[in-house]
């Protein structure tokens, strides 16, 4: 397989002492500098209640991302499907594909519905991978979904009594509404416009060899696996996509990205230095708190850890990669060999946003040098 494609996963981070004001007008910036260095995409996600994530609404960050730029292209990663229905995500892409035509990629998430039920059959691998990529041990979720924080946050996000449409259904909603073909079970028809037609990318996005997977690959769709989030299972969900796979009219082989949390400086102590706020930032979404502004690396250093600190954060401080730019592109390599990436997506925080656009800088030279 030939080098894959670099594209950006941008979460409009907050730093501490900064604003929300501040991260968009920073997000603009990086999305200019990208598109200038060569990245094929610039993605965003959509978070709630977190103090230091600004993207709470891909569609209205994407129409300023897409404003500001010409040629790369710009999607969710991904909007959360549990608390919308397909209409008025149709709507919202079209209206940005009316005026930036060929350029937007919806990204489908399945979170903020019901959680996935079950556990994951057999003993799941643990260590490295022929190629050497790291698989740590799973993180188990129970707790974050189980907070009073997480319900908080599905109570304000739906309305009162509303039960999510499930996923497949909605993808299917999403698909069909876009191509013109949507039927009630009365036979009644509904025309999206702006949004029939619109030339849009439509992806599924999962963390898992569970439904999403399936649903992208029965539905040949693209899909997009999440190494930064969730690195436990990431050779689940691009192998459970990939036996699913069906052939669609729009795509005739499987397709996947994955994503990495990666921080790259010009020498190696450099860049530990300013990923060392990383692992504290990781511990308040995990322990339900939110995301807290991404810390100096003198902030962080001012926390006590627990032994039960450590636990939930290991995994993910364990599969960062961070360092100069070889090192870090030998580390995205053999992520690529071992998940057989079509793209890779490459998602950094730093403290200072000068940091963040050097980091992005230095990979695209690093990556374009090797061909």
């Amino acid at each position: 397989m030939s080098r894959p494609p670099l594209s950006v996963l941008d979460l409009v981070p907050v730093s501490s002492g900064s604003t929300a004001t501040d991260a968009l007008r920073n997000s603009v910036d990086l999305a200019r500098h990208t598109e200038s260095l060569g990245y094929a995409r610039y993605w965003v996600a959509e978070h709630h209640l977190n103090p230091g994530v600004a993207g709470t609404s891909p569609a209205v960050v994407l129409g300023l991302l897409a404003a500001a730029t010409s040629t790369i292209r710009v999607g969710s990663g991904a909007v959360q499907m549990g608390h919308r229905t397909a209409l008025a995500t149709v709507e919202e892409f079209g209206l940005l594909d009316a005026l930036h035509p060929g350029r937007l990629d919806l990204g489908l998430g399945r979170s903020g519905g019901k959680p996935p039920s079950g556990a994951p059959a057999g003993d799941p691998f643990v260590g490295r991978t022929p190629e050497g990529l790291l698989i740590p041990p799973r993180f188990s979720p129970a707790g974050l979904l189980g907070s009073p924080r997480f319900a908080l946050q599905k109570a304000l996000l739906s309305l009162p009594g509303a039960e999510p449409q499930p996923y497949a259904e909605q993808v299917d909603d999403v698909l069909a509404l876009l191509a013109g073909t949507y039927k009630s079970a009365e036979g009644e028809e509904a025309h999206v416009v702006p949004g029939e037609g619109a030339d849009l990318q439509v992806w599924v996005l999962g963390s898992s060899g569970g439904e999403s997977a399936e649903v992208a690959g029965r539905r040949g769709l693209r899909f997009a696996s999440n190494y930064h989030v969730s690195p436990a299972t990431v050779l689940d969900a691009v192998g459970a996509y990939r036996a699913a796979f069906e052939p669609s009219a729009d795509l005739p082989a499987p397709y996947v990205s994955v994503s990495a949390d990666v921080v790259v400086a010009d020498d190696e102590a450099t860049a530990r230095e300013l990923a060392t706020g990383y692992g504290l930032w990781v511990r308040s979404i995990r322990t339900a708190e939110g995301a807290i502004p991404f810390p100096t690396p003198e902030e962080a250093r001012r926390w006590t850890w627990t032994d039960a600190d450590r636990e939930i954060v290991q995994d993910r401080v364990d599969t960062q990669l961070v360092g100069t730019p070889a090192q870090v592109a030998d580390e995205l390599e053999v992520l690529q060999r071992a998940t057989g990436a079509n793209e890779l997506v490459v998602t950094t925080i730093t403290h200072d946003h000068a940091d963040r656009v050097h980091s992005y800088e230095l990979l695209a030279e690093e990556w374009t040098r090797r061909g």
